[in-house]
């Protein structure tokens, strides 16, 4: 008796996973628990272990397929079974197959009415689901996703979906946010044009080849998590009105206490303790100072977070994942540095929980680990700031000592910057955000000593 292999539900918000990589061939023996294949959803990217010990029979989803979840995607039994042998696929959710996204479609029944479709339900969250580019146009023209007709998996909606439905003109169902539709520009041959021609459809611009033809190059495609990063990026710029503040802040007290109490903390805690640990802590206390920091916009109001989870930003050779730490106002040094080292080596290794990088209210990512001085990073949606954190270097600058006296010495400086959405924070706050986590930098003791 075959077993069969489903496309695992990795969150409740997840309708659908793309399989990435088949680590067994048919013909394989694996065994339970083993690596079987990886696959990439909206929020994650994960190993999948194999549901039953035998031999892989047979392979029904091929390398970057999107089937919804629940779907059969391979069947595990006896070698002397034959392919295709073995249970029957879910009825719910029948196996999608290459040859089956390729059925000739020519042939098909009346449509029937059907109920309305629970929100809810797989269908209904799949039918709604899209990428965040698309929901994000959707948002700022007042359409409602359900009410647009998809052409991708299971109804997704697209990109190229939405602007067809645009195009038809504008929509009378506000969205969930209240925006009102976009509404066509209408011209008036009376009214004064101040030398400018009216024109009721603005042509597209030109496209600007991207190589020339004979020019070599090597085209590749980008993978689904590029796709997902670069939605997320262009939409936040489109939706939050970014602005910077940069603190230089001297590391040095900060090098002093890592160094004379790393032994101690390994060998307390089982973990390494990098400087990150002390700029989070730090951030949690100004986050506590300044809550609008801590905050999110929804259409005209602005929701305070109660909860501080800290994104952390992780690079991997693939892309960029950014695991949260839940409550990290709560912990101790001890606390953080151990969430930090296992959340970013289990990002690594593709072992992260769809939860596991939900629900963040404030982000920090570090390109100082590659000696950047400071970087303007984008903020991470539904947040509205993120701190970047530069290299740690010394420098020799001006200090006071405490009888008034100016001199210079080698101290340990580091820039970092504040990337804060100007719709709710304002620069005073930013910078008052920034001046509290420098002093907590410089003075605290972080309860070392």
């Amino acid at each position: 008796m075959a077993f069969d292999v489903v496309m695992p539900q990795m969150g409740e918000s997840i309708a659908e996973a793309t399989v990435l990589k088949w680590h067994k061939q048919v013909g394989d023996v694996i065994a339970k628990d083993e690596t079987l294949y990886e696959i990439s959803t909206d929020k994650v990217d994960a190993e999948i272990p194999a549901p039953a010990a035998g031999t892989l029979i047979e392979i029904l989803v091929d390398v970057n397929l999107t089937v919804p979840v629940g779907t059969v995607v391979a069947r595990i039994g006896d070698a002397s079974e034959k392919a295709g042998g073995g249970a029957a696929p879910s009825a719910a959710i029948p196996p999608l197959t290459v040859a089956a996204a390729q059925a000739d479609s020519s042939v098909a029944e009346p449509a029937q009415p059907t109920a309305p479709e629970d929100e809810n339900s797989l269908e209904g969250r799949l039918r709604t689901k899209s990428s965040p580019l698309v929901r994000e146009m959707a948002r700022q023209h007042g359409i409602d996703l359900a009410r647009v007709e998809g052409s991708g998996q299971a109804g997704r909606v697209t990109k190229e979906d939405l602007e067809a439905h645009l195009a038809k003109g504008p929509s009378t169902v506000p969205s969930a946010a209240g925006i009102a539709p976009v509404l066509p520009a209408v011209h008036d041959p009376s009214a004064p044009t101040m030398g400018l021609t009216p024109a009721l459809a603005v042509p597209p611009a030109p496209v600007t080849p991207v190589f020339a033809a004979g020019e070599r190059v090597k085209v590749e495609p980008m993978s689904r998590m590029r796709k997902i990063i670069a939605e997320n990026m262009v939409a936040s710029r489109r939706t939050s009105a970014h602005v910077y503040t940069v603190f230089e802040i001297d590391m040095t007290h900060v090098a002093q206490l890592r160094n004379k109490h790393k032994k101690a903390f390994e060998a307390q805690f089982g973990t390494k303790l990098s400087f990150l640990p002390f700029v989070m802590m730090a951030a949690c206390k100004a986050l506590r100072a300044y809550p609008v920091v801590n905050t999110s916009v929804d259409g005209d109001n602005i929701i305070y977070k109660q909860d501080i989870n800290l994104g952390i930003a992780v690079s991997l050779d693939w892309g960029l994942i950014v695991p949260v730490v839940k409550n990290a106002d709560m912990m101790n040094l001890g606390g953080l540095a151990r969430s930090l080292n296992d959340l970013a080596e289990r990002a690594r290794t593709k072992q992260l929980k769809p939860d596991e990088i939900g629900g963040g209210t404030f982000t920090i990512t570090n390109p100082g680990v590659y000696g950047d001085t400071f970087g303007l990073p984008i903020i991470n949606q539904p947040q509205v700031a993120i701190q970047g954190v530069g290299a740690i270097v010394k420098r020799p600058v001006v200090i006071t000592g405490p009888d008034g006296t100016d001199f210079i010495a080698i101290r340990q400086m580091m820039f970092s910057s504040l990337g804060f959405d100007h719709r709710i924070v304002d620069g005073a706050t930013g910078d008052l955000f920034m001046a509290f986590a420098k002093k907590e930098l410089e003075t605290s003791t972080f309860g070392l000593e």
